[in-house]
């Protein structure tokens, strides 16, 4: 007999609540929970029925329901196949939301140095992935495990692990219990010692899968630079103004555009100096990159909402039109971040 939706609804909500009590749960229990809008009778005719085909079992008389190891398989087959589609999802939609932003933020670069006759750059944005969201533990072989984890942003990364002993279906299903009770919404920081040696002492035999599943926790919430990408324009511009066409400095800053890690020496300044999420203005030795001490350096960081964040920059004579500048770039930041909140 296949389970309809009135009796999956019912056997996850007494798995979950078996999971946060550890005690058995009754009908008048369940009737609480606000999806149901069902009367205990009926509740326990379905219990009663799920008790038949082998999901739940009644350790004592009188007493309520517990899940049988057949609710649990198919308590954790629903879980498994409910994120996997989360995940495909979410990565399907990533996929074009930043095909869209890379193409966007290209042109934009494009259109600021025309508009300013100065250099400019936009850093394609970074997730700053702060909290764990969700985290999948499946056996790929006998002594290997795949590890899903899912941090703020929706970013998403995948690692096999090799396991030294082999572990059982049921163990891994106690292991994204344990894990995810324990860590969904945590930052980097908050999973101290204590929270690691307290899931150590629950996982018993399988701490190793805990210290193996945490190093990719850690690696997915730390930002990554190398992904960074960086659109420059208008570099030919700065020969149009005598103090910055000089051969040796022009080629100095023509270099630095050219060069990611230059830039991203300026983008980290930026980033940790920014605490007003408004404009900034870097005057000559202002500037942390030396080839740009000439210059005068104009920067804002943009958001496009669920941590995603990247940073403009224009880049001209000391001299340069502050004031047509500053307007341009606020009036950019408005434009952008309203045109991918509303998405």
């Amino acid at each position: 007999m296949e389970l309809d939706e009135r009796k999956v609804t019912i056997l996850k909500a007494i798995i979950k609540t078996y999971l946060e009590t550890g005690e058995p749960v009754g009908s008048r229990t369940i009737s609480k929970y606000s999806d149901l809008k069902l009367s205990s009778a009926t509740i326990r005719n379905e219990m009663s029925d799920l008790e038949d085909l082998g999901y739940i079992v009644q350790p004592h008389t009188s007493a309520g329901r517990i899940p049988s190891d057949k609710g649990y398989r198919f308590y954790v087959d629903q879980i498994m196949q409910e994120k996997e589609q989360e995940v495909t999802e979410v990565k399907e939609l990533m996929i074009q939301r930043m095909d869209r932003v890379e193409l966007v933020l290209k042109k934009l670069a494009h259109l600021l140095a025309a508009n300013t006759n100065y250099a400019t750059m936009i850093s394609g944005p970074l997730y700053h992935h702060n909290k764990l969201k969700f985290i999948q533990l499946s056996q790929m072989e006998a002594y290997k495990l795949l590890v899903v984890v899912v941090v703020e942003g929706n970013l998403i990364k995948n690692k096999v692990v090799q396991l030294e002993v082999e572990i059982s279906q049921e163990d891994i299903l106690n292991l994204n219990i344990l894990l995810n009770s324990a860590l969904t919404g945590l930052t980097i920081t908050e999973i101290n010692l204590g929270v690691i040696s307290k899931l150590k002492e629950q996982a018993g035999v399988h701490g190793q899968v805990i210290d193996l599943v945490l190093n990719e926790v850690a690696a997915a919430i730390k930002a990554d630079d190398e992904d960074l990408q960086i659109y420059t324009s208008g570099t030919t511009n700065i020969f149009k103004y005598p103090e910055l066409s000089d051969g040796e400095k022009a080629s100095q800053l023509l270099s630095t555009l050219e060069q990611k890690d230059f830039l991203q020496e300026l983008i980290k300044d930026v980033n940790a100096s920014d605490e007003s999420g408004d404009i900034q203005v870097y005057i000559g030795d202002e500037t942390p990159v030396q080839s740009m001490k000439d210059c005068s350096v104009v920067t804002a960081n943009y958001e496009l909402g669920e941590g995603i964040r990247g940073t403009i920059g224009i880049i001209g004579p000391k001299r340069m039109d502050y004031d047509k500048v500053l307007g341009t770039l606020r009036q950019l930041m408005k434009q952008l971040e309203a045109t991918f909140k509303s998405q």
